[in-house]
């Protein structure tokens, strides 16, 4: 997804991202999007899961979550797409993935309640039938 995304935004995106100082694991930086068709790019990174998935990673990948929220609502962006994060080359499992996602989108939205969350029914894949209980559309 990271190369997609560079590709598609341009040469501005890796300028500004070496401007950035890196990021560790579980922590969200934001950048302009520039040749994308949205106004930022929150970049995170998430754990490494190949050896197996642990309390460390599963702490780790719900702190992406948060913090992009978080980086999201600090820059007054009104919508958010989040890629499953850590499944490809990082290994870590999308059914087990999906569930920390949620969870981490449903503790935002408890600690905000004046922001709101479309959810669309893109779970099928991942031991999801419908929309998850709790993410349906809420507040404002």
């Amino acid at each position: 997804v990271d190369g997609a995304i560079h590709r598609a935004a341009g040469p501005l995106l890796k300028k500004e991202c070496a401007s950035l100082n890196g990021c560790e694991t579980g922590e969200a930086k934001i950048t302009c999007g520039y040749g994308l068709p949205a106004k930022y790019v929150i970049h995170t990174v998430g754990p490494i899961a190949q050896g197996g998935v642990g309390e460390q990673q599963r702490r780790a990948l719900k702190s992406c979550y948060k913090n992009s929220l978080e980086a999201a609502t600090s820059n007054a962006a009104r919508s958010v797409a989040f890629p499953c994060i850590s499944t490809g080359i990082y290994g870590y499992p999308p059914e087990q993935a999906v569930h920390e996602a949620l969870a981490a989108v449903r503790e935002f939205l408890d600690a905000h309640h004046d922001k709101g969350c479309n959810v669309g029914n893109k779970f099928e894949n991942y031991g999801h039938s419908k929309t998850p209980n709790g993410l349906k559309t809420r507040g404002g």
